[in-house]
C-alpha cells in the first residue's frame, strides 16, 4: 500500500510530490499526458513572494528560481493614459518572479525525478476509487495493462476538468461559480518585449502585454467568450493591440500560439472530503487577471503537505480537518480581489444605457486608482500577495 497518490502533474501536483518525497512519505504520481507534453505546455505565470519564501523555506527554491527576472512595478493605461503602480514600493519591497509555468513543472519534475520520485507518464482510465472509505487508484499503463494501487490518501491535483471530483459521492461538494461573459485571445510572439507589464482598459476593450524573456511576448486581447482564434488573422491583432494599448509602434513578430479562454470562477467545497483532497484548479478555478492560479495551487500543496505528514507519522488529523477551510479563506479572498480587477479593466463593448454605466464605473475605478494613494496600496497588496 502506498502513502499517497498524486493525480496530476501540474505545478500543484509535482510540488506536493516533492514536498511528500523529501519528508519521507512514499507516493506515486500518475499523469495522463506525456512528459514531453507537460514540459512544453505554454501557460503563463508570475510566483508570489509568499510562494517564494515557501519554496526557499522548504529547500524545494534550489535550483528552481535561478535566472527567473523579477519586477515591481505594472502599469495600467486608461484610454492610453499611463498609471504606473509600483507595488514594491507600495508594499515594502515585495516583487513578483516572472516564472511561467512550463518552467516550473520541467525543474519541479526534475527535482522529484532525479531524487528518485516515481511518476508514470502517458496512464489511461484513471479513477479513485471508495475515497470515503478505503482508497484506491486504478489505471491502465501505456501497453494498456489495468492496474489497481491501494493508499491511505488520494491527492487531486488534476485540475477542473480531471477525475479526481467525480469520485466524490453525489452531493458532497457545493460549487459556486460566476461567469464574466468575457472572453480573452490569448497571443504569444516572438517579438522583444516593451520591458514591462501592461494592462490597457480602453472604450475598445482590454489589452496586456506581459514579457516572457527577452524574445518572447504573451498578448491578451478582450474578445467575445465564444470567439475563435480563426477569426483573428495576425494583422488584426497588431492592428487591435496598438489600437488599445494606444501606442504607434509595438513590438511585432512571428505569431506562434492563439487560443481563446473564457473568463470564469468557480470554487468547490469542501475540498477535502474522506481520503480525497484537491489542490488547485480541480478545487477552484480563478480568472487569469492578476495571475492567482498558479499561486493559489502551490498555497494549496504547501498547506495540504504537512497535514499529511501529521496524519501518516503520528496520527495527527487535526490539520487534516483543517485543510479545507484554511484554503478557503484565501481561496474567497482572492477571488473576490480578482473578480473586481476583471471589471475594472474591460469594456462592455456595448453601446445600450447599462454598457455605458458598466463602461464609466470601469473608468471610475481606475481614476481612483491614479488619484488614491489608499485605493493604489490596496491593489499593491492584491497584485504582489501581499
Amino acid at each position: 500500500m502506498k502513502s499517497v497518490i498524486i493525480i496530476g502533474a501540474g505545478p500543484a501536483g509535482l510540488t506536493l510530490a516533492n514536498l511528500l518525497h523529501d519528508a519521507g512519505i512514499d507516493c506515486i504520481v500518475l499523469e495522463r499526458r506525456s512528459r514531453g507534453h507537460i514540459e512544453h505546455r505554454q501557460r503563463a505565470g508570475a510566483l508570489e513572494p509568499s510562494v517564494v519564501r515557501m519554496l526557499e523555506r522548504s529547500g524545494l527554491s534550489a535550483g528552481l528560481l535561478d535566472g527567473i527576472p523579477e519586477t515591481g512595478t505594472i502599469e495600467f493605461r486608461l484610454d492610453g493614459v499611463a498609471i504606473p503602480l509600483d507595488f514594491a514600493t507600495l508594499t515594502g519591497g515585495l516583487r513578483l518572479r516572472l516564472c511561467s509555468q512550463q518552467v516550473l513543472v520541467q525543474r519541479l519534475l526534475d527535482r522529484f525525478v532525479d531524487s528518485g520520485g516515481d511518476i508514470r507518464f502517458d496512464v489511461t482510465d484513471v479513477r479513485p476509487i471508495d475515497v470515503t472509505g478505503s482508497p484506491r487508484v486504478s489505471y491502465r499503463t501505456p501497453a494498456g495493462e489495468p492496474v489497481t494501487i491501494e493508499c491511505e490518501h488520494v491527492a487531486g491535483c488534476d485540475g477542473p476538468r480531471g477525475v479526481s471530483r467525480t469520485a466524490l459521492p453525489p452531493g458532497t461538494l457545493t460549487t459556486a461559480e460566476r461567469d464574466f461573459g468575457i472572453g480573452w485571445l490569448t497571443v504569444l510572439a516572438d517579438a522583444p518585449p516593451m520591458g514591462k507589464l501592461i494592462m490597457a482598459a480602453s472604450r475598445h476593450g482590454f489589452a496586456g502585454h506581459f514579457p516572457r524573456g527577452p524574445k518572447a511576448i504573451r498578448y491578451y486581447l478582450q474578445c467575445a467568450p465564444d470567439d475563435f482564434p480563426e477569426n483573428w488573422p495576425d494583422e488584426r491583432i497588431w492592428k487591435e493591440l496598438s489600437l488599445r494599448l494606444c501606442a504607434d509602434r509595438i513590438p511585432t513578430g512571428p505569431i506562434t500560439e492563439k487560443s481563446v479562454v473564457p473568463l470564469r470562477a468557480e470554487v468547490h467545497e469542501p475540498i477535502s472530503a474522506g481520503r480525497l483532497h484537491l489542490v488547485g484548479d480541480s478545487a477552484h478555478v480563478i480568472a487569469p487577471l492578476g495571475g492567482k492560479g498558479m499561486n493559489l495551487a502551490i498555497h494549496d500543496a504547501f498547506t495540504l503537505a504537512p497535514a499529511l505528514v501529521a496524519h501518516l507519522r503520528h496520527g495527527d488529523e487535526t490539520a487534516l480537518r483543517d485543510y479545507s477551510d484554511t484554503c478557503l479563506r484565501r481561496v474567497w479572498d482572492q477571488q473576490e480581489q480578482a473578480a473586481a480587477l476583471v471589471e475594472m479593466m474591460h469594456a462592455s463593448l456595448d453601446d445600450s444605457p447599462a454598457g455605458r454605466f458598466r463602461d464609466r464605473t470601469m473608468k471610475a475605478r481606475l481614476e481612483r486608482l491614479a488619484d488614491s494613494p489608499a485605493a493604489a496600496r490596496v491593489l499593491a497588496d492584491f497584485m504582489s500577495g501581499g
